[in-house]
């Protein structure tokens, strides 16, 4: 739909919002600033040397998981409906699958976790197309005893 006739503010608009993004490169700065976010920082104390855990392991504060829905809101969109529709343009689409791909390998190594299973189970289906499917070997085993009787 064309402007409205005498428009001069809305001439070669075809309506909607314009893009949020102009280029991959611009998007992937936010995407590589959003994963970073995510790895959290280093507890340090009052002295600001590194607390350890019983491990030996540097504890890490404000660590979040990667999520898609995340990423979408680090990037400025709603929700991830937006951040999809970008992977449908030809010049983002590498952008936003590897971006994807991050957080589903994050999930996928969380299957792996005892206390994260269940979450990444829930957002590889419902993220990334995944589905659990259970087979059934049916076998049936039948004994069939046919009588012959001679009748002369």
């Amino acid at each position: 739909m064309g402007a409205a006739k005498g428009n001069q503010n809305a001439l070669g608009n075809r309506g909607g919002h314009p893009p949020k993004y102009k280029d991959p490169e611009e998007m992937q700065r936010i995407i590589d600033d959003f994963f970073e976010s995510c790895r959290g920082e280093v507890l340090k104390d009052k002295d600001g040397e590194t607390v350890f855990n019983k491990f030996g392991e540097p504890v890490i504060i404000n660590q979040k998981p990667p999520t898609v829905t995340g990423l979408s809101l680090a990037l400025g969109f709603n929700g991830r409906q937006s951040l999809l529709n970008y992977e449908d343009k030809v010049e983002f689409m590498d952008t936003v699958t590897r971006a994807k791909s991050r957080c589903q390998e994050y999930a996928e190594i969380r299957l792996y976790d005892r206390d994260g299973a269940n979450g990444a189970k829930f957002s590889l289906q419902n993220n990334f197309g995944w589905k659990e499917r259970s087979e059934v070997d049916q076998t049936t085993t039948q004994t069939i005893t046919i009588r012959v009787e001679d009748t002369d």
